[in-house]
């Protein structure tokens, strides 16, 4: 078996469809599994994948994984030399999976690979970054984005000067379309499944880089990322928010050690003052009903980076009590 494509569903009916029809109708040059991970759907998809793709080996997981375990599971049950991790709410281009696979064929070094992402309206996504660092962290705090246009020292989480044009080494593909060598894949263990919100592919291509193995992108290659738009592009939910910060303190620990994780604590208050103050001025000048949401989502946030000990937040799971009560949960803890 050359490709095992794995993707993740839960509750993705109305996707699902022309994620599977765009590989089956695309993919001719290799031999090729597709494992559908099911992480407790109730809308209907294991039905329809069943009726409609019964060449599909699905996995009925019965509850939500999240991002990282339900994808374990399908990891473990592939047979492919490359597993690809994608995403359902993607399209499969003419030739797409069979010009990624020959990428890497050529390039027996390197442990993983991503290729070009387009939005529905076929502009450039990205889904390509550097790996985030103490000093990038502090970059992007103190609003010094404009200086990765001189250096990339100074990038904040981006490639600025670079929209995917050429081929290059990366520090890690978005995990809705990410393939790996599958023996590397499985001795590392798949993804570390303390990532349920975020940072799961960030981790993994970090470990694959420090196996030895470089991550390489090559835009001749690309899909289509159906992106949704319910949550609030300028700020998110508060809970997912805090989720999501627990998540980046337990990468930075891991990769960066107890002085990292402390840093990037020091990096996010001194950005979150800046940020309330800007907010301040803005409200005090024309205060909006929007303004006032934003003011009160950067104080929560404060508010529980100011308490946190990201050490013993990672080491012992220990998280501060706050004076309001946080929804959007991504994972009780």
């Amino acid at each position: 078996m050359k490709l095992s494509i794995v993707i993740l569903c839960w509750n993705d009916l109305k996707v699902i469809e022309h994620c599977l029809a765009s590989i089956y109708a695309t993919t001719r040059g290799n031999d090729f599994e597709v494992i559908v991970s099911d992480n407790g759907s109730t809308d209907g998809s294991i039905a329809f994948i069943r009726e409609n793709f019964p060449q599909v080996r699905l996995i009925e997981n019965g509850a939500n994984l999240r991002f990282a375990k339900g994808n374990n599971v399908g990891i473990q049950a592939s047979r492919g030399e490359y597993v690809l991790i994608l995403n359902p709410d993607t399209v499969i281009h003419e030739g797409a999976l069979d010009g990624l696979v020959e990428f890497a064929d050529k390039r027996p070094e390197a442990g993983a690979f991503g290729c070009r992402v387009l939005n529905a309206d076929g502009t450039y996504q990205g889904c390509i970054w550097p790996f985030p660092t103490p000093r990038s962290e502090w970059i992007k705090s103190l609003g010094l984005k404009p200086l990765g246009y001189v250096s990339e020292w100074f990038h904040t989480g981006a490639y600025v000067k670079w929209q995917g044009e050429t081929e290059r080494a990366v520090g890690y593909p978005a995990g809705c379309c990410l393939m790996v060598r599958g023996e590397i894949l499985k001795r590392l263990g798949g993804f570390d499944d303390r990532f349920f919100y975020y940072y799961e592919e960030t981790d993994l291509c970090r470990r694959i880089w420090n196996a030895g193995y470089p991550v390489l992108y090559t835009p001749t290659v690309s899909i289509t990322h159906l992106i949704g738009s319910s949550t609030s592009k300028k700020f998110p939910p508060i809970g997912f928010a805090i989720d999501q910060q627990i998540t980046r303190y337990l990468y930075l620990y891991k990769h960066h050690g107890e002085r990292g994780a402390r840093s990037s604590r020091r990096s996010t208050l001194t950005g979150l003052v800046i940020r309330r103050f800007t907010t301040w001025v803005s409200q005090f000048v024309r205060p909006t009903e929007e303004g006032q949401k934003k003011a009160e989502f950067l104080r929560t946030l404060f508010e529980w980076n100011y308490r946190v000990d990201p050490v013993r937040l990672v080491e012992k799971g220990e998280e501060p009590q706050l004076s309001v009560k946080l929804t959007n949960r991504v994972l009780e803890r």
